[in-house]
């Protein structure tokens, strides 16, 4: 079971990553998408950035820069704290994460005309009743390991 549920994952993560691509983000890695999520719209240091993925600061650090490299974010003076600099998304982060939610819409559809939209709401059910409530750990790439 442990297997399926990771395969329907990479099904989705790689049919997502090819649509991007098509659709002018080439370069996007299934990393890039937990980053930007986990900078929020506030952004974060690399430092935080680290913590949310739990990853460590160096690790976070090569994301960043990574990042800042394809234009997905950019690195600004924090406006309380002239010590710190803070990544936040570029209109083309935004941009990607924009798409990806249209993109993963349109997975699951997918996926409700091929097993049903009645299979498709009680398998998600399923899995809600199986899971933490607080759905959203965005340590996801340091529990795979380090990136």
């Amino acid at each position: 079971m442990p297997l399926r549920l990771f395969l329907g994952f990479r099904v989705l993560v790689d049919a997502l990553h090819t649509e991007l691509a098509r659709q002018g983000h080439p370069d996007a890695r299934p990393m890039h998408g937990f980053a930007l999520q986990a900078l929020g719209p506030d952004g974060a240091t690399a430092a935080e950035l680290g913590r949310r993925l739990g990853v460590s600061k160096q690790a976070a650090g090569k994301t960043v820069d990574a990042l800042e490299r394809l234009g997905y974010l950019e690195r600004v003076t924090d406006a309380h704290d002239a010590r710190r600099r803070v990544a936040r998304r570029t209109e083309r982060g935004v941009d990607l994460l924009r798409r990806s939610a249209r993109i993963f819409d349109e997975l699951r559809a997918d996926w409700a005309r091929t097993i049903g939209p009645g299979r498709l709401d009680e398998l998600e059910d399923d899995l809600r009743r199986v899971t933490p409530a607080d759905v959203w750990r965005i340590d996801v790439p340091g529990w795979f390991g380090a990136p």
